[in-house]
């Protein structure tokens, strides 16, 4: 008997997640590994990569330690990949810092690791065809892109850079049939929403403004990627997805 048909599988597929010792990446990871991927897991964290490839059903999967925003690590990281069927690129980092505040070195604690980092990563696996036809690329963008807050400026403006590189991106690679798409969560439980001295009762308050009266799980964003990852998204290209629990104004 055939197998039945499930346009949602990613058997056979290798993918490359980074960011994926903590929070969407990490669930990311796990969710691909379990949709029959080959996964391959980055971070700079080797005892928490470890942990999350201990969450996987067995396979060839592998955890490689980077930091992305060394041109070194990018370098050594690509030299041991295989060719990728799909890329998620999750990692990065949080800010909170007023605009009459900041410095230099403020927009480039956040820019280094959110902007330029998967950018040369994403540069350097097209130069050494890493990536194969057909393949598919997600970025993990945001809803603070265009829904300003309050201390947020330099890590909105991060993730806008990402959606406009992707957009570009996307245009490039389409004669090769290689997609490249975004999502932009609003507020998911992760580490990075405590950025700002924020409590979890303040943000156990506001998550009930939200129309399904909760934030996001890293498994809600997971699931998105899953899909963009598989051949059930074969016509999509060059898109944003707002995951935002039906909240429009954030």
């Amino acid at each position: 008997m055939s197998a039945p048909f499930n346009p949602f599988s990613l058997s056979g597929k290798v993918v490359l997640v980074t960011g994926a010792s903590s929070g969407i990446g990490q669930a990311t990871a796990i969710a691909c590994a379990k949709m029959g991927a080959t996964v391959i897991a980055t971070a700079r964290n080797k005892q928490r990569l470890d942990c999350t490839i201990s969450q996987m059903p067995q396979g060839e999967h592998m955890a490689i330690c980077a930091d992305l925003t060394l041109q070194n690590d990018i370098d050594a990281l690509v030299e041991q990949l295989p060719r990728l069927d799909g890329l998620v690129q999750c990692a990065g980092v949080g800010s909170r810092v007023l605009c009459k505040n900041m410095t230099k070195d403020d927009i480039q604690d956040v820019f280094l690791p959110n902007v330029e980092a998967p950018i040369l990563l994403q540069a350097a696996l097209l130069r050494k065809k890493k990536i194969n036809r057909a393949a598919s690329i997600v970025y993990i963008a945001s809803r603070a892109a265009v829904a300003p807050s309050i201390g947020n400026a330099a890590y909105s403006a991060s993730k806008g850079a990402i959606l406009s590189y992707a957009r570009c991106l996307a245009r490039e690679l389409a004669p090769r049939q290689i997609r490249v798409n975004c999502i932009s969560p609003a507020m998911v439980w992760t580490n990075l929403i405590f950025n700002g001295g924020v409590d979890k009762q303040q943000l156990e308050e506001d998550e009930l403004k939200y129309p399904l009266k909760r934030y996001g799980q890293p498994e809600d964003v997971a699931n998105l990627a899953l899909f963009l990852l598989s051949d059930a998204a074969s016509w999509m290209t060059g898109s944003n997805i707002d995951l935002t629990g039906g909240a429009m104004e954030l």
